[in-house]
């Protein structure tokens, strides 16, 4: 009897020894330690401090979130960008790293020469403007005025000279628009940049004693190049019906209008010709 007590004794202990052997090893393998960013820095100190100094959104995940595994497990742990760039026909391109060198510093973006398409999955809006207002512009790649630097805006007098001596290069935004540099279009800008093409027209205003001489040019020439206003869109019919009847031409009597001149008695057509060339 004692005997079968002792073994069935020794039988509970050896089962009850298997389970909490098993229940150990178990807890063992859910308790194993995963890498975590500070493992990883003290082998590849390089990429953490790049996601440091300018890893944009990258800053906002782990290693373990691109690098899934970690060799001998994983012989190649370097991901795809589509896994997480997707939804932009900008991510659809092929070869990323031709432009972005170093996925952990996703925005330092470096173009190589004669660089166009990849360009145009961002700025659609430059490329029409560039095909609808043809110029010489338009025959040129992205990169050859912007170079390889993403976001660089070039100065328009590194390749263009000025009107005129005194103009900046901040000055030539004011008429034109890069990407449509012939469609010149311009708010209320300096009389002197005008000068710069339309000399003759400045000296005669300028040696004038008229009013017209206290306004820039673009307040009569409102934001269109080469338009011409009618004197009545700001004169009005200032004569009689018959004396305008007479005289339809307001250049008649008074000339041109950057050298007024009112005549007592309407000029000869030859000396009108002779002024308005």
């Amino acid at each position: 009897m004692k005997r079968s007590v002792m073994k069935i004794a020794i039988l509970v202990l050896v089962i009850l020894a298997a389970c909490c052997s098993l229940c150990f090893s178990a807890g063992e393998a859910q308790v194993r330690p995963m890498l975590s960013n500070d493992d990883c820095v003290k082998c590849h100190d390089g990429p953490p401090a790049d996601i440091a100094s300018a890893g944009m959104k990258h800053k906002l995940i782990t290693c373990q979130d691109c690098h899934a595994g970690h060799p001998p497990k994983v012989k190649k742990p370097i991901p795809v960008c589509s896994q997480c760039h997707q939804g932009n026909k900008h991510f659809e391109l092929k070869g990323c790293l031709t432009c972005h060198k170093n996925p952990h510093t996703p925005l330092n973006i470096l173009f190589p020469d004669n660089t166009t398409e990849p360009c145009l999955t961002c700025h659609d809006k430059q490329i029409v403007q560039l095909r609808e207002n043809r110029s010489k512009h338009t025959s040129l790649s992205c990169t050859t005025c912007h170079g390889s630097v993403h976001r660089k805006k070039p100065e328009c007098l590194k390749c263009h000279k000025p009107h005129a001596s005194d103009m900046a290069a901040s000055d030539c935004g004011k008429c034109h628009k890069a990407h449509m540099p012939k469609v010149i279009a311009y708010d209320d800008v300096p009389s002197k940049l005008c000068a710069a093409c339309h000399k003759k027209a400045f000296d005669l205003l300028n040696a004038s004693s008229a009013k017209h001489k206290t306004f820039n040019c673009s307040f009569c020439h409102q934001a269109r190049h080469k338009m011409i206003p009618k004197c009545q869109s700001c004169h009005g019919a200032k004569h009689p019906a018959g004396i305008m009847a007479k005289f339809p031409n307001c250049y008649d009597c008074h000339k041109v209008a950057h050298d007024l001149n009112n005549w007592p008695v309407a000029p000869k057509k030859e000396q009108v010709k002779k002024i308005r060339r």
